[in-house]
């Protein structure tokens, strides 16, 4: 793959970390044991019990929401740590080149269009 298209997957990589960590940073902190670990924060409404019930569903949306960003963000620091290693827009399954434009289309692919048809199958 050439510099131009691998700067520009870079840059969006580095655009999506940043979008994910801001996201996860509105209702969770890091972990101070594990910096790719969040923990969602319980949010206080007050102190009634509607109020109670609403805090304990958007905990619960909360920690659902956390587990796909935390992923997202996994995947993301993969593919950046790939760059830098110089692995990176290699399959994982048959160690054959993915197309740049799905590389372009989806930057955190680790998967060739083949295989990834026949793991869906």
């Amino acid at each position: 793959m050439d510099q131009p298209t691998l700067k520009k997957i870079e840059a969006q990589l580095l655009g999506e970390k940043k979008k994910l960590e801001r996201e996860l940073g509105q209702f969770s902190s890091k972990n101070a044991h594990n910096p790719e670990d969040y923990n969602a924060t319980f949010p206080q409404f007050g102190e009634k019990e509607e109020d109670n019930a609403t805090e304990v569903a958007q905990y619960s949306d909360n920690l659902t929401l956390e587990r796909t960003l935390e992923s997202a963000l996994r995947d993301t620091n993969k593919a950046l740590d790939s760059l830098k290693k110089g692995t990176y827009g290699v399959c994982k399954y048959c160690k054959k080149p993915i197309d740049p434009k799905r590389l372009l289309a989806r930057p955190t692919s680790a998967s060739c269009v083949e295989c990834k048809k026949q793991l869906t199958e």
